[in-house]
């Protein structure tokens, strides 16, 4: 498994043609970057529904993986608007982003829709993005209280009926998202290193990840990556050549780490 898992949901802040640019660019880059082409990274992008046959395109040849920003938890019925897993599967989407807190503050998204969406997810093949994070800023021993218990409930379904796979947790604390600066350094690192350790005791959960969102840019990665399993990227790396600086970061790390797979 690659050292660092590093991506960006460009949400709705492009359009298609500038989603197509920036993947095209993006691509470029890590077609041609050794932390990708050693496996030290695994980049992903996830773009809005309507772009994602024309990113899969651009994105594969460079090593990308593509995502969806939301799934329904049902595989077909008259659900108006939403997309099924199973379709999302058949178009060649890897990823799926679940739960995330402007779903939630937005769009009365739960933990326990969260969790249905992460079952239907695994049922496919699919790897859940599964973003979770605390609201209100505070210690970090109460935020990692709140964010295993958040993980728990936003598993409850897939642990009932026995549903494994691969996951990526996202940690992004809810009051650090938008801001001009991420959560501080000890902060994150406490809280993804409990959660990694958490999943490294779960015999449910087959390769868990844990990545840290909320704006989160270039230079983080470097201070937060012995607790880690890379970066969920935001508005920061709409620029790509941020995209490549994090790129240089990891493999500066990873060059140096006996961690890493090479």
């Amino acid at each position: 498994m690659p050292r660092f898992t590093i991506g960006s949901s460009l949400k709705m802040y492009f359009g298609h043609q500038r989603q197509l640019e920036w993947t095209r660019r993006v691509a470029e880059i890590a077609s041609t970057h050794p932390a990708v082409q050693q496996g030290v990274v695994e980049p992903f992008v996830i773009p809005t529904f309507p772009s994602i046959a024309a990113v899969r395109d651009l994105a594969t040849p460079g090593g990308l993986l593509v995502g969806a920003q939301d799934v329904h938890w049902e595989d077909a019925g008259a659900y108006t608007g939403e997309v099924s897993a199973a379709e999302l599967a058949e178009i060649g989407v890897r990823l799926v982003e679940i739960g995330h807190a402007e779903r939630r503050s937005m769009f009365g998204e739960t933990d326990s829709s969260a969790a249905l969406k992460v079952r239907a997810s695994l049922r496919h093949g699919l790897v859940p993005v599964l973003c979770i994070g605390e609201e209100e800023r505070g210690e970090y021993a109460s935020a990692i209280r709140a964010c295993l218990r958040q993980l728990e409930a936003c598993l409850a379904v897939t642990r009932r009926e026995g549903v494994g796979g691969e996951l990526i947790v996202a940690y992004e604390p809810v009051w650090a998202i938008g801001r001009s600066e991420p959560a501080p350094d000890t902060h994150i690192r406490a809280v993804t290193g409990a959660l990694r350790a958490h999943l490294a005791d779960d015999g449910l959960v087959r390769q868990g990840r844990v990545i840290y969102g909320g704006s989160a840019g270039p230079g983080l990665l470097t201070r937060i990556a012995p607790d880690v399993d890379g970066m969920f990227l935001g508005r920061f790396a709409h620029d790509p050549a941020a995209f490549e600086d994090i790129l240089d970061e990891a493999w500066e790390i990873g060059f140096g780490d006996d961690s890493s797979t090479f």
